[in-house]
């Protein structure tokens, strides 16, 4: 059984611990602020461009474009967002998990992953990681994402890559986040109600209005899936601190009382020690 010193260690070390679980936590919850709002700027842009992109492929003259066309797959890329920190309960186990449900066995799956956590398991995996990227700095998302958009079209362009996958976490609120996988390329589109002639005039010609479209939109839709994932990451890490505090709490209180009933004890013994001593005096006196 631990004595009274060891308690009273122990006590301290959770203490401790507990600070340092309080200040993680703080800095998960600026962090989601910041995270939210970089979030709710990007989705706006966002969305109005896959509505333009998705308008565009209902058109009968771009169904051959190579960035609406279908291919034979022959190879499939996939870009992972995870975290390079932990402490974040289940955050990069989930997303991980769902990408690999993902991925189809036999193909030729090459991963472009962004964290550390995802780089380290799929490397355990022995998975085919082309690329890693990792301890981006918060500043250099934005322009992070435009050259992994350039980067990725170059591998669909030359035949590298038939199509091309995003697997991050969707952010609904600070309790509720989901891994989602979503196609990039080919850019797919409901068929069914197709526009053969459009009211717009493209300056140029439609093609050079595409080649130029497509790239934004990209860069856009990983910037707005970087956004998404790092706010699920603050979240999840800001609600895991905080069960980790009350964890700490409850710990101090169950190791306090369990020093008190020590010490407790303790006084008892001795007083029964002192009072014992007292009456063998006694009896000796009296001979």
């Amino acid at each position: 059984m631990s004595s009274m010193r060891d308690i009273k260690q122990r006590i301290a070390n959770v203490s401790s611990t507990k600070q340092i679980i309080k200040a993680m936590d703080m800095i998960a919850s600026t962090k989601l602020h910041k995270a939210k709002a970089q979030l709710e700027g990007v989705r706006p842009i966002y969305r109005e461009l896959k509505r333009l992109v998705e308008e565009l492929g209902r058109l009968e003259d771009v169904q051959n474009h190579v960035f609406y066309q279908e291919r034979e797959i022959k190879s499939s890329l996939y870009i992972v967002l995870t975290s390079d920190q932990g402490f974040s309960g289940g955050y990069n186990a989930n997303i991980i998990k769902k990408a690999l449900e993902h991925m189809n066995q036999g193909k030729n799956e090459k991963i472009l992953v962004v964290g550390y956590k995802g780089y380290e398991y799929f490397k355990k995996m022995r998975k085919n990681i082309i690329r890693k990227v990792v301890d981006v700095a918060d500043s250099q998302v934005y322009y992070g994402s435009e050259s992994i958009a350039k980067w990725l079209l170059e591998l669909y362009l030359s035949g590298e890559a038939d199509e091309v996958f995003i697997a991050y976490t969707h952010f609904e609120n600070v309790l509720n986040h989901i891994p989602y996988v979503q196609k990039v390329l080919p850019i797919s589109t409901d068929n069914t109600d197709k526009i053969y002639e459009s009211a717009m005039k493209y300056e140029q010609g439609l093609d050079t209005f595409i080649d130029h479209l497509i790239p934004l939109y990209l860069h856009m839709k990983l910037f707005r899936a970087y956004s998404e994932s790092h706010t699920s990451e603050q979240a999840a890490r800001m609600v895991s601190m905080d069960a980790a505090g009350k964890n700490a709490s409850e710990m101090i209180e169950d190791l306090t009382r369990l020093y008190n009933r020590k010490r407790q004890a303790a006084i008892t013994q001795e007083l029964s020690e002192i009072v014992g001593s007292a009456n063998i005096l006694n009896k000796g006196g009296t001979l």
